[in-house]
């Protein structure tokens, strides 16, 4: 237990940093700063999910399935390692960007996420491996090898096609794509389904078949949703609505199948825990939505071609349902020490800061000029979250092992 809090504590790390690096984002518009804003945004984005998420979901798979077998020196080996390489990124991509040695820990990070890889499928007990929440832990980590296939194809990709190609921005987005809505979301999922478990509650076959493969139908197919950048032929447009019903249906069948026995788990539970695991149903709820509506051609037209749309997309799903998950479950295993009036604190700062961007982006597509003021309210909104952050990662500090 004292060492995942450790492994806790750097995760929360990474957490601050990220949003640090995303005041200095917000600001760039109205601060000189001699730095190079799109090494900035590498770095951003690396870390958070690399650095935070990767870290944090790792614990939670390990604390779940692995903490009862004698695999702990062999883990730690696996896990520094992997810092490693997420701190040689840290402190090469801010000043190099793309160049040879942030591909090089960018490089050595995927060898090191395939060696967890093969660590969990090895070393899981054979008794968890009939649970359905090994089943969506363990399709969600061949999401996460799967979406590695991006990054490697980048490197191809630059040496023919190059940067400006179609190839290089869909290699990225199919990283995006099977790191959040398989690798993150099927995982957390998982760890979800563990903790019913852990209550005495598992999933019935009849149940767990349908909702596995629809989820499971729908994250391929939604990533038609990242394709339709290029105004593809109409068939993309029927697939990606088609993965966005399925999911929108699987989700619908957990919720009715999980609801009158969570209600009762519930009563166990800790406020913040209930609390978060309600704001993450709602995220949830609209992030299926707007995969639905973004397979409409007059909704991607428009979302495609306005960066805060999508920065706001991306930070609900990572900001609000990820994170808050994550955290939500790393205090409910007490590996994490949060109070209920700092997670609501960082709740209100992530609504305003998706709710100014938000509006930034539609009034682009209104036509409407904004005032050069929303910058800095932008700015102060994300120096809200970080305030919120920095605190969470002070009240996990000072616990105790």
């Amino acid at each position: 237990m004292r060492m995942l809090k450790r492994h806790t504590n750097i995760a929360l790390i990474y957490f601050f940093l990220i949003a640090f690096l995303g005041v200095m984002l917000r600001i760039f518009p109205i601060v000189d700063m001699p730095v190079n804003y799109r090494f900035i945004v590498h770095t951003h984005s690396h870390i958070a999910l690399l650095g935070w998420v990767y870290t944090g979901l790792t614990t939670l798979i390990y604390f779940a399935f692995l903490k009862s077998a004698a695999v702990r020196k062999r883990y730690r080996i696996i896990f520094w390692f992997t810092q490693i390489t997420i701190i040689g990124m840290l402190v090469t991509f801010p000043f190099t960007g793309y160049a040879l040695f942030s591909i090089i820990f960018s490089s050595l990070f995927l060898l090191a996420s395939y060696w967890f890889v093969y660590f969990f499928f090895k070393h899981c007990p054979a008794t968890l491996k009939k649970k359905p929440s090994y089943k969506l832990v363990k399709i969600s980590l061949w999401y996460m090898v799967i979406s590695s296939l991006g990054p490697w194809a980048l490197g191809a990709i630059m040496n023919t096609a190059g940067s400006g190609s179609p190839w290089y921005r869909n290699a990225i987005y199919f990283f995006l794509h099977f790191q959040y809505n398989g690798w993150f979301i099927v995982a957390l999922c998982g760890i979800f389904l563990f903790v019913f478990e852990q209550k005495s509650y598992t999933l019935s076959r009849k149940v767990f078949t349908p909702f596995y493969y629809l989820l499971n139908g729908g994250v391929v197919l939604t990533f038609f949703l990242s394709l339709l950048w290029m105004h593809p032929n109409w068939s993309f447009y029927l697939l990606a609505l088609l993965g966005g019903v399925m999911q929108l249906i699987s989700f619908g069948m957990l919720f009715r199948a999980v609801y009158a026995r969570a209600m009762s788990i519930f009563k166990e539970m800790s406020s913040l825990v209930k609390t978060s695991v309600w704001m993450a149903i709602l995220f949830l709820f609209v992030k299926l939505c707007a995969q639905i509506l973004g397979s409409f051609p007059v909704i991607s037209d428009t979302v495609f071609t306005n960066l805060d749309m999508i920065i706001s997309y991306i930070h609900w799903v990572f900001l609000g349902l990820v994170s808050v998950l994550l955290m939500a479950f790393l205090y409910q295993f007490q590996l994490m020490k949060l109070s209920l009036s700092r997670l609501y604190f960082y709740i209100a700062g992530f609504f305003l800061t998706e709710l100014l961007i938000f509006s930034r982006g539609m009034a682009a597509i209104a036509g409407i000029e904004m005032t050069s003021y929303l910058h800095l309210l932008i700015g102060i909104a994300s120096l809200w979250l970080l305030i919120a952050i920095a605190l969470i990662l002070a009240g996990q500090l000072s616990l105790k092992d």
